[in-house]
């Protein structure tokens, strides 16, 4: 078992801008789970196994069928609610091969009320059917623990103005950046700038990418970021359980959020080692 423990006594000179505290180890996810605290993870994002049945080298994917995908998430569903704050959120990625059960047994543990978005990330990559639509998206399903979660709208807008708010408020925007909104006598004003849809058009990683580590199933930062910025808040607990390349353990320290995950796998610990000591 390996465990990797960053704090700011093992960085030498000056503290990093954006420090986090990390806690990464090499070990089944249930093991960490069941040694953590109740109620002590502030959001949980986890790029979860995907049930095709392959194996992918750097870890063995659970097979495409319905009481291997229940009796493989339920009980670490069950340890997730548990550790999540009352406030908490969990986002869980996938595809379509168990999106459908993986709903069913999130309404069991978390409650059909908590059901917050089911978010597409649509992407484009090599690659295509001739006989079918083409299998180009991801689901992710965005439950709460209970009401008052945490919600960052203005940090996750999209970088879009509508073309009807454009020509109405142009001059506002250019000079403030900003629109008005007039209520009981009193002018409010709010960004411009598109609230967050529940689907993200957003590429993955070429093979060329500046980003790309190695690992077969990398996700851009880009795409976690904003599910991190969105459900968190400076200095909150961050989890992720399927650690894969450690891309949200870097997220974390771009955002200084604290961070904790694992993974079964050691080449995707020490992958995470590399991109947490860069």
């Amino acid at each position: 078992m390996s465990e990797i423990k960053i704090n700011k006594e093992m960085l030498s000179g000056e503290p990093a801008i954006n420090y986090t505290r990390c806690y990464v180890q090499c070990v089944d996810n249930m093991q960490l789970l069941k040694s953590q605290p109740n109620e002590s993870v502030d959001l949980i994002y986890s790029d979860i196994l995907y049930g095709t049945g392959r194996n992918f080298g750097e870890y063995q994917d659970l097979k495409p069928k319905r009481d291997v995908i229940e009796s493989h998430y339920l009980p670490r569903l069950v340890e997730m609610k548990r550790v999540l704050k009352q406030n908490g959120s969990i986002y869980l990625q996938m595809d379509t091969r168990i999106n459908h059960w993986m709903r069913i047994l999130m309404d069991k543990v978390f409650g059909y009320d908590n059901f917050q978005n089911e978010i597409v990330w649509a992407y484009r990559t090599q690659g295509f059917s001739r006989s079918k639509w083409s299998e180009k998206h991801d689901v992710v399903l965005f439950y709460s623990k209970g009401k008052g979660f945490t919600f960052n709208l203005e940090d996750v807008r999209e970088n879009e103005i509508g073309e009807s708010t454009q020509k109405r408020w142009h001059k506002e925007i250019k000079e403030f950046g900003m629109i008005p909104t007039k209520k009981n006598g009193k002018t409010y004003w709010n960004s411009p700038y598109s609230p967050p849809r529940d689907w993200i058009d957003m590429n993955a990683l070429p093979q060329a990418h500046s980003e790309r580590n190695g690992y077969p199933t990398q996700k851009p930062k880009e795409l976690i970021k904003r599910f991190v910025l969105a459900s968190s808040n400076e200095d909150d607990v961050v989890a992720d359980y399927y650690l894969g390349s450690g891309t949200t353990a870097e997220v974390c320290k771009d955002l200084n959020r604290n961070f904790i995950g694992c993974d079964i796998g050691q080449k995707a610990i020490e992958i995470t080692k590399q991109r947490l000591s860069d």
